[in-house]
């Protein structure tokens, strides 16, 4: 068995069909900036109110990356946790994030295949309790057991 195992890590031998994890964070200008940043997405939908409010979104949007982001930070903090590998994910994109808006992302374990350690996650994304993303994840899931 592993000792150093991180604490809030789930391993395989001990995740359940229907588990649920989430967190809630706002999505702040800085937050929106950081990821322009980062990803080199400058796009003025995104980074200029001006030019943001004669697009479809009436006003700046969050990317939607940064809030599919969230879903990676329960997969990846959570559910499995750490030393969890992500192996693939889908998403469909239901309605904007706006800078302000506080984001709902939950997991909850769809699948399991405890002989190749591999969980399938479906994902969602709210704001005031309207889903604005999901999707479903397919991880790799930590074990105590040594490969």
């Amino acid at each position: 068995m592993l000792d150093n195992m991180p604490r809030g890590t789930i391993c395989i031998e001990d995740i359940e069909m229907g588990m649920t994890r989430h967190l809630r964070k706002q999505v702040t200008d800085r937050d929106i900036q950081m990821f322009a940043e980062v990803s080199t997405d400058h796009n003025p939908v995104h980074m200029d109110d001006a030019y943001a409010k004669d697009t479809i979104f009436q006003g700046r949007i969050a990317h939607g990356m940064l809030t599919a982001g969230l879903i990676s930070a329960v997969i990846g903090e959570q559910l499995p946790g750490h030393g969890t590998v992500y192996m693939g994910q889908t998403l469909k994109f239901l309605a904007p994030v706006r800078p302000g808006d506080m984001v709902y992302a939950e997991v909850k374990v769809s699948d399991i295949d405890h002989a190749k350690r591999r969980v399938t996650l479906e994902c969602h994304c709210a704001v005031d309790g309207k889903k604005v993303l999901i999707g479903e994840a397919k991880v790799l899931a930590p074990s105590r057991k040594f490969d």
